[in-house]
């Protein structure tokens, strides 16, 4: 085991340790005994627990509450987007389902480029041009078909019924419309649906009907993936693809195919990582990250000091280098999957990092040269021990802001994750290479990290959420503060976060996350750490622990009960739902 012993670091235990973020409060787990439902949508929670009540399974519920947050998270619930489940049975086996957005046929590498070769600002992001194929209907009925016991019809039910009823708004869904008043407004369709006539956000208290997604629904539900991919829905899409700039074609929708892969595993202390393979970065790096890190006694060192903050930040940066250069779609690009999981490649790594001084990314050459936070997580398991944990996601808020009259389904803007051009950030800072290029009928590399944790062979933990290229420092903290730190789930969820993406070279930390004096130590040893002004809190992750509050509690086979849901406290509107 490396140790950390520089006189530097030691000193700044104390200090550090003197605003622990797990001394903040906050609320306890929910508990349930029979299954547990987390959700950034509180409506979503709900149809989750009764479909379990109504005897479905872990994958039932699942798929049930991503139709359900269709239409009550409109901001990043979807059917025009896509995602990732990850899956582990009672009986011990797993699945991981990519139903994540592809390029169209007709797109090319320098599609999003001005005539000088430069990214032409809003072209990945906004509009028509900027939708991927939709893999979100596809996806949630491949699960249900391999996995699920219950009908497309019931499964649906609960959003057919929300869509056509309608939902009364509060003040995070008010919220997260307020915040998109000028993408929806730029789009009829979509302005229609959630915006009042004069271009505002409905009040608190106003009910949400959508009529035409109810429809898209109900036809979906009655005929399945062929309504969405071969009917008159992709024809609309279409339509008005063709109408307003877009690419998007009928052979688009009718060659989509979900993909079923096998799950990224590694181990940390002796616990079993169950996560996301490529086409998502998630998996690999979370993992990546947690081999570095295992060389260091992070329980000693205390969380939030400079000792554990240097070599999380020095893990991140190492990792980072790899995650944007190297990985892409496995069908396009050979992902070295083999050699970032070696734990003798995390040693390697630990033999560069000083842990005196911070490291300079420029100097981390990679071997060539993310997305937005607009995602969202749910977590799921059902009284015979299946879990299920799913990331899906439009992209932006609103994804590209634009609804195919008629249809209701909001459509995404997935085609800024890929590289639009080599060496140059994204979006949202990352820069990434040639392996996540665009080309036709390929899928943009994610950071999405849908992950299930297992001790002795049992369940321990579901674990996800949403963040674009910070995903999987969100859910790689929530483990830490679980296995090292000792945290109950609600405050390892709610702890402060800091991330580290190599490029740019910063360390962008959350309101309270180190004390004054310890982001002064770590300015001394080089690192460039403060706010991010343009995102001073990030992620809503959900989350459940089986069998204790902590991971002490669990491993003591402790009376109380079974699942302890969480859903973190910057989800306006989420909730955790057991019974």
């Amino acid at each position: 085991m490396t140790l950390i012993r520089t006189p530097l670091v030691h000193l700044t235990l104390a200090i550090g340790l003197a605003v622990s973020p797990a001394q903040a409060a906050s609320p306890q787990p929910v508990a349930g005994e029979n299954g547990m439902v987390v959700t950034a949508q509180h409506l979503a929670s709900d149809v989750g627990v009764e479909i379990l009540k109504q005897g479905g399974n872990a994958v039932d519920a699942a798929v049930a509450v991503g139709y359900a947050l269709a239409v009550v998270y409109p901001t990043a619930g979807n059917i025009g987007g896509g995602g990732f489940m990850t899956v582990r049975l009672a009986d011990g086996r797993t699945s991981f389902l990519d139903f994540r957005e592809r390029a169209p046929l007709a797109a090319t590498k320098t599609m999003y480029l001005d005539e000088k070769g430069e990214i032409a600002k809003g072209r990945s992001t906004d509009g028509y041009l900027a939708v991927g194929v939709p893999g979100s209907v596809a996806g949630f009925e491949a699960a249900r078909t391999r996995f699920g016991t219950l009908s497309r019809e019931a499964l649906l039910a609960p959003a057919v019924k929300l869509a056509e009823q309608g939902f009364t708004l509060d003040g995070g869904d008010v919220t997260s419309l307020g915040n998109s008043l000028k993408k929806l407004g730029r789009d009829p369709a979509a302005a229609a649906i959630f915006l009042t006539p004069d271009g505002q956000a409905p009040k608190i208290g106003a009910t949400l009907v959508q009529p035409d997604l109810a429809r898209s629904l109900a036809a979906i539900s009655k005929t399945g993936p062929d309504a969405f991919y071969k009917g008159a829905i992709a024809d609309d899409i279409v339509k008005a693809s063709a109408e307003k700039g877009g690419i998007l074609k009928k052979a688009d929708f009718e060659r989509y195919a979900v993909r079923e892969l096998k799950p990224v595993t590694c181990t940390y202390r002796g616990y079993e990582i169950i996560s996301s393979p490529p086409p998502s970065s998630g998996g690999v790096i979370l993992c990546e990250i947690l081999n570095i890190l295992e060389g260091y006694p992070l329980g000693e060192l205390g969380s939030g000091s400079a000792a554990t903050a240097h070599v999380m930040i020095e893990a991140m940066r190492y990792a980072y280098v790899d995650r944007n250069s190297a990985l892409g779609d496995p069908d396009f690009v050979e992902n070295p999957v083999e050699k970032l999981l070696d734990k003798a490649y995390a040693q390697e790594i630990r033999g560069k990092i000083d842990l005196e001084k911070a490291g300079i990314s420029a100097q981390l050459a990679p071997k060539g040269l993310g997305e937005s936070h607009e995602t969202t997580h749910y977590s799921i398991m059902d009284s015979a021990g299946n879990a299920v944990s799913v990331t899906y996601t439009l992209n932006g808020s609103f994804g590209a802001g634009v609804v195919a009259p008629g249809t209701g389904i909001l459509l995404n803007n997935e085609m800024d994750d890929f590289t639009s051009k080599p060496g140059a950030p994204n979006l949202y800072g990352l820069v990434q290479g040639e392996a996540n290029a665009i080309a036709p009928g390929k899928t943009p590399l994610s950071s999405m990290s849908p992950t299930i944790v297992t001790k002795d062979g049992k369940p321990f933990m579901v674990i996800g959420s949403p963040g674009g290229a910070r995903i999987i420092t969100i859910t790689l903290e929530a483990i830490l503060n679980v296995i090292d730190h000792g945290m109950t789930l609600q405050e390892a969820i709610d702890a402060p976060r800091l991330h580290h993406q190599w490029m740019p070279d910063t360390v962008a930390i959350e309101p309270f996350a180190l004390s004054a004096d310890t982001l002064k130590v770590l300015q001394g040893m080089g690192h460039d750490v403060g706010p991010d002004k343009n995102w001073p809190v990030w992620g809503q992750a959900a989350g459940i622990l089986v069998g204790g509050r902590t991971a002490a509690e669990a491993g003591e086979g402790s009376t109380g009960a079974r699942y302890y849901g969480t859903m973190d406290s910057r989800a306006a509107s989420g909730a955790a739902r057991g019974y």
